[in-house]
């Protein structure tokens, strides 16, 4: 079952207008098989291939010219070298929709791309599914179970044993994108600092503080979360620049690409354990951010959007900007509102004169506007395209 994914309609927009288009994104977020699909009168090679990676790596010229355009090479940071060769075919033939480059390490690609095709590649992330676009498969799950299968195309596909699928894909990744970049050791050390980052989800980063937990020098700190976000297994959320006069918190949030591995990452397999545990209501603003996140990608939006706190604790979730207006969005994990969800909304209006709108986002059915604060199912809201 192959199920359509939002960004298709950008990717073939730019290939009429780009010789070439670079897609990048986490492993097992559906890159290659959106390829595939969609673009099925390319020509294909995967330098996963030992053979095929050999000979693009040390006869590069001679490799393009026995796969000729229009072609797709996945896992293209593995011979860096072809983007030179790339570069000067494209420059020749002037022509658009020539090659598509895929990989999922993006440390490795951005730098090449910058150097030998700048100017003449439109660079896309794709991530794992948004809700929007599961939204008939995921109907029957509660929002508990939605944040523990997570978003990897395969968990809609074939597979059905999550804690088997997210151990492996862990594993994957440290063996074929980190071990290549990084002295990490073993195994076991770098998957624990992994999982000190799954505790500290939807909260503001102090790499001191991990880097002591984690039993690693400062600056190993931040090279390890540097690969992680290069690798897009986390985002960091900086908080809002203006402080409307107000000392802010100026330290970014750390938050996961998928609510799946999050969950698998800290030990949560059920429903039960997920409602009980001390970080639910963390996760599920993780949830938010992450389909914030998509939307933006997937319909081209590139909204701005941060978070806010002042230095007494009140914070609003996300901030979102258009034309200098701003939405102020709370994320509340429960079914039932209170009263008191208004409490930041109702100071951060006083600090900002640029409020068009604000609401809560929470997992209830009841949708209304309480004084001027529209309250929203979290999916409805998502599926609306982020409607404000």
């Amino acid at each position: 079952m192959y199920i359509q994914r939002s960004i298709t309609s950008q990717l073939q927009q730019a290939l009429r207008q780009f010789p070439v288009l670079f897609l990048t994104g986490p492993r097992q977020s559906g890159k290659t098989t959106l390829l595939r699909k969609q673009m099925n009168d390319f020509r294909y090679v995967n330098l996963e291939d030992p053979e095929l990676r050999l000979w693009a790596v040390e006869q590069p010229k001679d490799f393009l010219q026995q796969h000729p355009y229009p072609l797709i090479i996945d896992e293209a940071q593995y011979a860096p070298d072809l983007f030179s060769y790339i570069q000067i075919t494209v420059d020749e033939k002037q022509q658009t929709g020539m090659y598509v480059l895929s990989g999922s390490q993006n440390f490795l690609v951005m730098e090449k791309i910058s150097q030998s095709l700048a100017g003449r590649s439109a660079i896309f992330r794709l991530l794992p599914f948004s809700y929007d676009e599961i939204r008939k498969e995921a109907s029957e799950l509660t929002t508990n179970q939605l944040i523990i299968k997570g978003f990897y195309p395969r968990l809609y596909q074939s597979v059905t044993n999550y804690k088997l699928f997210y151990n492996s894909y862990l594993n994957t990744y440290i063996e074929r994108d980190v071990r290549q970049l990084v002295n990490i050791g073993q195994h076991l050390d770098f998957l624990r600092f992994i999982s000190l980052c799954a505790g500290r989800s939807a909260q503001l980063l102090n790499i001191s503080s991990l880097a002591t937990e984690a039993g690693i020098a400062y600056n190993t700190c931040k090279s390890w979360l540097g690969h992680l976000m290069a690798g897009y297994v986390v985002f960091l959320l900086q908080p809002h620049h203006k402080n409307f006069n107000k000392k802010i918190v100026k330290t970014p949030k750390l938050y996961f690409n998928d609510t799946g591995l999050l969950c698998a990452l800290l030990g949560i397999g059920n429903e039960e354990t997920l409602a009980l545990h001390p970080l639910r209501g963390a996760i599920f603003e993780n949830l938010i951010f992450t389909e914030l996140i998509k939307c933006n990608i997937n319909i081209g939006m590139n909204q701005p959007f941060w978070f806010w706190r002042d230095n007494h604790g009140t914070e609003i979730d996300f901030l979102l900007e258009h034309n200098n207006r701003f939405t102020a969005i709370e994320v509340k994990s429960g079914m039932n509102f209170h009263n008191e969800y208004l409490s930041n909304l109702k100071k951060y209006a006083t600090y900002n004169p640029n409020i068009a709108n604000q609401m809560i986002l929470y997992d209830g059915s009841i949708e209304r506007t309480i004084e001027t604060t529209k309250l929203l199912n979290w999916r409805n809201w998502m599926h609306g395209g982020m409607a404000l």
